[in-house]
């Protein structure tokens, strides 16, 4: 008897990792599709949650079904059909989807459910959750949640604050949302490219922040870069003819692919003029290379946008067999070609290291000392940590250690904290 009960537990524990594992593979796609039906991204959620509820009552004991995206459609929107019967007075809208739906329906078996124009629905859900009326913090969580499938608890603990606080930011987009009646809509032409953008913004924050954690004990959070990877290549597959959204995952690529090398064991950072090559993933180079010329071919010969050249820029470093055999110089020229596109004191910051390597750190130092003084950069901790590096190269030990503690007092990881700490006791020695 007890080994039944231990095959049944197992069983029921399969069932629920497989619903897991379904939610996040189909939410977005469920999600997507509610919305379009009920035209409230809310409501919609609300119906992918109750699906969700049934299928980890009912699969640990009647089995997983072979359609399990179309069996989590099928249960959503009998819910919604159910829950418009059930209101006293069904306005004319409601009452025409609820009969729409319980034609579409046809049968009760939740695996004959009829497939939907899932990319065109998926499109349309990316524009709401990253639609600019909603503060970039909102935007974030509510992508992660509707696209990602990830629960509020997942998205607080990559973000580090507390689970009110996200549940929060997405109870707020959604009213936000609903008080500006956005439309579950792709956007006009003339409105795409600012569209996009903010689209695109908020995939590159996800990636960035798994990249390098801004708080936290840990360097880095794989989970939210594989997550801004995975939602890049979803959107490249939805708009094939948008150069900037390769450029983005070529970038997006490149960077993942040194994730496995930039800590030891114990999660210490590991520069990357001093990390293992070999260890740096070659199938996401090659996906990177492959993105970037995909990229390329769409501009035919207009230039590559700001997503592009950055890529370009790690291309540089992914594809060298070495440290000191990295085309520096190429690197200068494609960040002065980024702040013609892009100014800003951080591509300003970033062409003074690559400067550095190419022309040594004196080139790179008035640079550096022009940006301290026009003061945009004062909060930012790698200013002091980038100066510092150079006055340590110029044997300018005192001022480098001053530096490198000012930048470690400014940061909030506290694995950071610790490698510019060591390299302000590397000064003092």
């Amino acid at each position: 008897m007890p080994h039944r009960a231990d095959a049944s537990t197992d069983a029921r524990d399969d069932a629920r990792r497989t619903v897991e594992a379904v939610w996040r593979i189909e939410s977005g796609r469920l999600v997507a599709g509610l919305a379009r039906w009920t035209g409230d991204v809310g409501l919609a959620e609300e119906l992918a949650q109750d699906a969700l509820v049934a299928a980890l009552e009912q699969w640990p004991a009647e089995g997983v079904p072979r359609n399990a995206g179309a069996w989590l459609t099928a249960v959503a929107k009998r819910r919604a059909i159910d829950g418009w019967r059930r209101r006293e007075r069904l306005d004319e809208r409601y009452a025409a989807l609820a009969r729409d739906l319980a034609d579409e329906q046809g049968s009760d078996d939740p695996a004959v459910a009829v497939e939907e124009e899932i990319d065109d629905d998926l499109l349309r859900l990316v524009f709401v959750a990253c639609h600019p009326v909603l503060a970039q913090g909102g935007r974030v969580a509510l992508t992660l949640k509707l696209l990602g499938g990830l629960t509020t608890e997942e998205i607080a603990r990559a973000f580090l604050v507390p689970t009110s606080t996200i549940a929060q930011r997405i109870v707020r987009a959604k009213r936000t949302l609903s008080a500006a009646k956005v439309p579950f809509a792709v956007p006009a032409r003339s409105e795409y490219p600012e569209r996009l953008s903010s689209v695109l913004e908020v995939v590159y924050l996800i990636f960035n922040e798994g990249y390098s954690a801004t708080a936290g004990d840990d360097w880095m959070r794989p989970d939210l870069c594989r997550e801004a990877l995975r939602l890049g290549r979803v959107l490249a597959e939805l708009t094939p003819r948008e150069p900037e959204v390769h450029g983005l995952v070529a970038l997006m690529e490149f960077q993942a692919s040194r994730i496995g090398a930039r800590t030891t064991r114990d999660g210490e950072p590991i520069l990357l003029q001093d990390q293992d090559r070999t260890r740096w993933d070659r199938l996401l180079i090659g996906r990177g290379v492959a993105a970037l010329e995909r990229a390329d071919r769409l501009v035919a010969g207009t230039g590559r946008g700001p997503y592009a050249l950055q890529a370009a820029i790690a291309a540089c470093h992914a594809t060298a067999p070495s440290a000191d055999r990295t085309d520096w110089e190429e690197i200068v020229a494609l960040y002065g070609a980024l702040a013609e596109l892009r100014p800003s004191a951080v591509i300003e910051l970033n062409r003074a290291v690559a400067l550095s390597m190419a022309y040594g750190p004196e080139a790179a130092l008035d640079v550096v000392d022009r940006l301290v003084i026009d003061g945009a950069l004062s909060s930012y901790h790698l200013l002091p940590s980038v100066r510092a590096d150079l006055m340590f190269r110029l044997g300018r030990l005192p001022e480098a250690r001053t530096e490198f503690e000012r930048a470690a007092a400014m940061t909030g990881n506290a694995r950071e904290r610790d490698l510019l700490l060591a390299r302000a006791a590397e000064c003092g020695e």
